[in-house]
């Protein structure tokens, strides 16, 4: 495994649904995001606990959920920061 640092899923939607305990953007634990910011946790864990993540979403969040990690680890910013920020500059 290479040491390539293995960009947070988090994409900005910071909400936590109450029944299930995902969050509503990246569908994390807060377990699982305190579990991202030690800084023992192997990118392995990380790489296995996005494609775990990815399982929790269906249909169209998960398309959205996919287009937005993309965009965060193409440009660093998810789809929501990067609207915020098109959005203030006009």
């Amino acid at each position: 495994m290479s040491d390539k640092n293995i960009i947070s899923p988090c994409i900005s939607v910071c909400k936590t649904d109450p029944v299930s305990g995902f969050c509503y953007g990246c569908a994390r634990t807060d377990d699982e995001k305190k579990i991202w910011k030690d800084e023992n946790t192997t990118n392995q864990w990380k790489l296995e606990n996005i494609e775990n993540l990815k399982k929790r979403f269906d249909g169209w969040a998960l398309d959205a959920f996919n287009k937005s990690y993309k965009s965060k680890q193409d440009t660093g910013l998810s789809l929501i920061k990067k609207n915020l920020l098109e959005s203030r500059s006009k």
